[in-house]
């Protein structure tokens, strides 16, 4: 074969192929697909990330970078002048993937390490096999050396153009994991969490709460006050905040001081997997302290503190539904009448020996106007009472009223 007149190649200007005999090519040539193999291999076996199975996606990307570079060098050796931009443009994507997954360069530049190993040792073997001088022994494993690493330079420039691109798209990519945090299923196609969290250079902690406060927008959440990991989110009229490490004293401390001149509530601490649950239990908190019907503290109420409450006020609308069922013996009695014999029925099922003297004292009427009542209650419930089920949905009922009446058990 005769070699084209050699110049300088722009993607490879010191150029190390121009002094290697063609004769080099025609002996590698032949033994690439053991070479391949061989090469695959070992990088799967000293590169954690590459044990995948082959026919994964990652397995058939190994193999096709393996093979590409395989043959590029070869044909390298046979024009070292020839155009190489298509094989630049792959190992750039091999780059480019590494971000969009949100990993790092380091076990992709591992695996090319590999790889010149192998190669290097096995193209000395064949060169030696053949007869090549010394000489162009030494020429081959340069030529090995400079062409991992513009491989991997390649794939940096991937890397690093993938995050420039985005690095103007920082703000959508937050609100973007914001709202992924916010979706209790989400679509198992769809990016995976870690991958989100790395593209918003926001780190995922062990855990976070939601804090969600009562404004139509984040012009009054001062964004430069809040620590700088506060993920900030505007949604439905409201601000959400979703507060990585929730559990340390100082941490809600400041937010209760920063969020003073507003009403918020603060979900409970929870895996990022569950922050959905987290902002579902603030907003539940939010709406029910707006309505008077939680305590606040510090004009913040914590929902971790009224999650029994939140169960009952959540199932607002079934709980109706529940209610028609459990209280309908006492549908067609005069309003008054019905309401004394509701609350004389709440203190019943909350007493410990269902005591006249027990219901008595909780209501703060005379224990024979209990009893009295108490046998109303047995007119119109019968066997009902002492049927567990029937007790506890009645006590989820009652317990459900008397929450949205924004009234205590013990009140009159």
């Amino acid at each position: 074969m005769t070699r084209p007149q050699a110049t300088r190649n722009q993607l490879y200007p010191d150029n190390p192929w121009t002094a290697l005999p063609v004769m080099v090519a025609d002996a590698l040539r032949p033994n690439l697909d053991a070479i391949a193999s061989e090469m695959v291999d070992v990088i799967r076996r000293e590169v954690p990330r590459y044990r995948r199975p082959l026919d994964s996606e990652l397995g058939r990307d190994l193999v096709a970078a393996v093979r590409r570079a395989l043959v590029q060098f070869v044909e390298l050796i046979e024009n070292p002048t020839g155009p190489q931009e298509h094989n630049s443009t792959f190992f750039r994507r091999l780059g480019k993937a590494e971000y969009l997954t949100g990993r790092n360069m380091d076990e992709l530049q591992a695996a090319y390490r590999v790889g010149a190993r192998v190669g290097s040792r096995r193209y000395t073997e064949i060169a030696q096999a053949v007869g090549l001088p010394t000489g162009t022994v030494l020429l081959l494993s340069e030529a090995v050396l400079v062409h991992i690493n513009e491989l991997a330079n390649e794939s940096v420039r991937g890397y690093t153009e993938a995050r420039l691109r985005s690095v103007g798209d920082l703000a959508a990519r937050r609100r973007a994991l914001a709202e992924r945090l916010l979706e209790r299923s989400p679509d198992p196609a769809g990016a995976k969490l870690e991958v989100m969290s790395y593209q918003a250079e926001w780190p995922l902690p062990e855990t976070l709460a939601c804090v969600v406060v009562d404004v139509p927008g984040l012009e009054l959440v001062p964004d430069a006050t809040l620590d700088a990991d506060v993920l900030v989110l505007a949604y439905g009229g409201e601000a959400l905040l979703f507060v990585p490490g929730p559990d340390e004293p100082a941490r809600v401390t400041r937010l209760r001081r920063l969020l003073s001149w507003q009403v918020a509530a603060l979900g409970p601490s929870v895996p990022p997997a569950e922050a959905w649950l987290s902002a579902r239990c603030a907003r539940l908190a939010l709406r029910h302290a707006r309505h008077g019907l939680l305590t606040l503290t510090d004009d913040m109420v914590v929902a971790d503190d009224h999650l029994a409450e939140l169960i009952l006020l959540g199932g607002e609308h079934i709980g109706r539904l529940l209610s028609t069922d459990v209280l309908s013996a006492l549908s067609d009695l005069p309003a008054g009448k019905a309401s004394r014999l509701e609350a004389t029925l709440a203190a019943l099922l909350r007493s410990m020996n269902r005591s006249a003297p027990e219901v008595a004292t909780a209501l703060g009427i005379h224990p024979q106007t209990a009893r009295y009542r108490m046998r109303q209650l047995e007119g119109l419930f019968g066997d009902r009472l002492a049927d567990p089920d029937f007790r506890f949905a009645a006590e989820l009922v009652l317990r459900g009223r008397i929450l949205r009446r924004g009234t205590s058990p013990n009140h009159r």
